[in-house]
């Protein structure tokens, strides 16, 4: 983390009139290359281009008070890493469906494993093989239910805790991770 801070302090001093390129992968790290051709295949149609100019930018204590810019398009937000509403929306969408579908896949394996205690009941009077087929059955069954619970826990800790504090910690706009 040190280190990329450091990076963005020098990296406008050491690059004046380069080509910069910068990129952020799937765990969120920010990259910076003057050489396209390091940027790996799959983050290249993210990739932002950045010109240094060759002298540096007046602050805006040495300009004078006529001098005004002209308003621009608003200026995104992002976070201390660069990364904007729309990453971290993504994050929280990709979250929201993992948490649908182990809703899904939870109450699947719930409703299978009712099903087959029904059938141990129903199979009291049945030969004990019969018996202990089932509650292997049944076994295999819980293990699946319980793999799905804890990854809905997982899904709903990320969207109700990890997520938020992430975006607090990174200075992100907390509403860019809510999802309804």
């Amino acid at each position: 983390m040190l280190f990329i801070l450091a990076a963005m302090i020098t990296l406008p001093f050491l690059a004046a009139g380069q080509e910069t390129y910068q990129w952020v992968d799937e765990k969120g790290t920010v990259h910076f290359t003057d050489n396209f051709s390091q940027i790996p295949e799959k983050y290249r149609d993210q990739v932002k281009k950045k010109i240094t100019p060759s002298e540096p930018v007046p602050s805006p204590s040495t300009t004078s008070p006529q001098a005004k810019t002209p308003p621009g398009p608003p200026v995104e937000k992002k976070d201390i890493l660069g990364r904007g509403e729309d990453w971290w929306r993504n994050q929280a969408m990709e979250w929201k469906q993992k948490l649908i579908k182990a809703q899904k896949d939870y109450a699947t394996a719930d409703a299978a494993l009712k099903a087959k205690e029904k059938e141990l009941e129903d199979a009291r009077f049945k030969p004990k093989s019969f018996q202990r087929k089932i509650q292997e059955e049944i076994r295999v069954l819980e293990e699946k239910a319980n793999e799905q619970k804890t990854r809905l826990d997982e899904a709903k800790n990320m969207l109700e805790n990890v997520l938020p504090r992430q975006a607090e910690e990174h200075s992100a706009d907390p509403n860019w991770v809510r999802v309804e």
